[in-house]
């Protein structure tokens, strides 16, 4: 990736532009082409919690016990997570449109059985079918942008797929508390429909069908990284819901361990494996994958525990409770917009740290949460810097990711940060969820001292996200 002096990234350089396109900046029908993209990456952000918020009314429904209904999420964690790099991979052998419309049609189909699901068996089994879904388009649409677009249009797209990306989030939480408060948990499903339609009649219109590459398929590494991330994230759920100490946690950790050692050994022999390792071995891009994955677990994990601070110990109700993530979209949103000029002027180790620093405030701020204040007083500022500090980060992390790598390596690098977002999601949710109830005392739900131990733990994450950002992200490059 070009660099100028000091280790800025400047905007459009360094993100090597398809073999197709070497010259042009955006696809014929561009913004068509984009809203597709997004529209993908708008209905997987915003189901990794747009569920949240229904789980009491679901469980009331289904009858549903605590474990069952943890499974609610957790299947859908563990089929997306696990099966990243897989999908990742399948993009380069059937061509990327192609994966991503099956995607999107095993998500809508999916969604549908969860709005009809008469049983929990049947609205657990959904959510797993959805993260299949999940992990077969999500790659897809990340490699389709940096296909399609070159240079700036670009650096641009990625801006706008980031800021889906990273607002899916609460939106889903604001989505979810409208739905079930003013209707019925069915919608949170239900909604998924007319988006996926959409995208499935638009899809083979505006996307044009990449090559497909004839090499031998690593299947050696699909099983063992496949099973690896299984395991983890199986480990990792566990531990969340059942504390780092509880036994049966250990072996799926354990395994998923031993798994990756292998996975690493298998993918040094094969001529064409599923995930080169020279995407991980790289200093920019290990650092951009370590600081995505902080960030975006003290993300996640802030925004599990606010939820539960809204509902338990303010008295919110859904609608209200989602209401509440607004100023983090909105500011998100607005920094987003501006974010590409400001890669170009500052470069991307600049405005990452400035972010990290932003959003390590904001959790600091978070430990000094009190019921007896005000919204304004106590929340207002808080969202709004961490808003900001994501809108700074999410996309130059984007760009160090995908600007540097070979256009055969691109389904891998997509693959690769999709599996560490998410993983990332799901860890940080995990240390936070077990600092709670190492803090927590006897009243669980209420317990300030928690929430104020959850809050510096996502500083922790944030802080480490800029000491990388500040060691890593500074390596300059030869221009080209």
């Amino acid at each position: 990736m070009s660099t100028v002096p000091g280790g800025r990234v400047r905007a459009g350089e360094g993100l090597a532009a398809s073999p197709a396109q070497p010259s042009a900046s955006s696809p014929r029908h561009s913004g068509l082409v984009l809203a597709v993209i997004v529209g993908c990456q708008l209905m997987v952000g915003v189901d990794s919690s747009v569920v949240t918020i229904a789980l009491p009314d679901i469980r009331g429904a289904l009858d549903l016990s605590t474990g069952g209904l943890a499974w609610v999420q957790n299947a859908y964690t563990l089929a997306f997570g696990g099966l990243l790099l897989l999908g990742g991979r399948s993009g380069d052998i059937i061509g990327r449109r192609r994966a991503f419309c099956a995607g999107i049609s095993v998500f809508t189909l999916a969604s549908l059985l969860g709005g009809v699901a008469s049983d929990g068996w049947i609205l657990i089994s959904a959510r797993a079918l959805q993260g299949v879904g999940a992990a077969l388009a999500a790659p897809s649409a990340m490699v389709l942008i940096a296909t399609l677009f070159s240079g700036t249009a670009r650096v641009r797209a990625l801006g706008v797929s980031s800021a889906v990306t990273g607002v899916g989030g609460a939106l889903g939480m604001l989505l979810g508390g409208l739905l079930t408060d003013l209707s019925s948990w069915r919608l949170v499903f239900f909604i998924n429909l007319p988006i996926g339609v959409v995208i499935l009649l638009a899809a083979p219109r505006v996307l044009p069908e990449t090559p497909r590459r004839s090499s031998g398929f690593d299947f050696a590494g699909a099983v063992l990284g496949t099973l690896g991330l299984t395991a983890l994230v199986f480990g990792l759920i566990r531990a969340g819901s059942d504390g780092w100490h509880d036994t049966l946690m250990l072996a799926p950790l354990g395994a998923a361990v031993v798994l990756f050692v292998a996975f690493v050994l298998a993918e040094e022999r094969v001529p064409n494996p599923l995930v080169p390792l020279r995407l991980l071995t790289d200093r920019l891009r290990a650092g951009a994958f370590i600081s995505l994955a902080t960030l975006v677990g003290g993300m996640f994990g802030g925004f599990f525990f606010l939820t539960q601070y809204f509902q338990q110990n303010l008295g919110y109700g859904p609608l209200k409770a989602g209401a509440a993530f607004l100023p983090i979209v909105g500011t998100q949103f607005v920094v987003l917009r501006f974010a590409p000029r400001l890669l170009g002027r500052f470069g991307g180790r600049t405005l990452v740290m400035t972010g990290a620093f932003l959003m390590t405030t904001a959790m600091l701020w978070l430990t000094a949460i009190d019921p007896h204040q005000g919204y304004a007083t106590g929340l207002l500022g808080p969202f709004l810097l961490y808003g900001g500090g994501a809108g700074l980060t999410v996309m130059p992390l984007n760009v160090v990711i995908l600007g540097s790598v070979r256009p055969e390596d691109s389904g891998a690098a997509a693959g690769v940060a999709q599996t560490v977002l998410w993983s990332g999601a799901t860890i940080g949710t995990s240390i936070m969820v077990t600092v709670f109830d190492a803090t927590a005392g006897t009243d669980r739900h209420a317990s300030l001292d928690g929430f104020a131990a959850t809050f510096v733990t996502g500083a922790c994450f944030g802080a480490i996200a800029l000491l990388i950002a500040l060691f890593t992200l500074r390596s300059a490059r030869a221009p080209g």
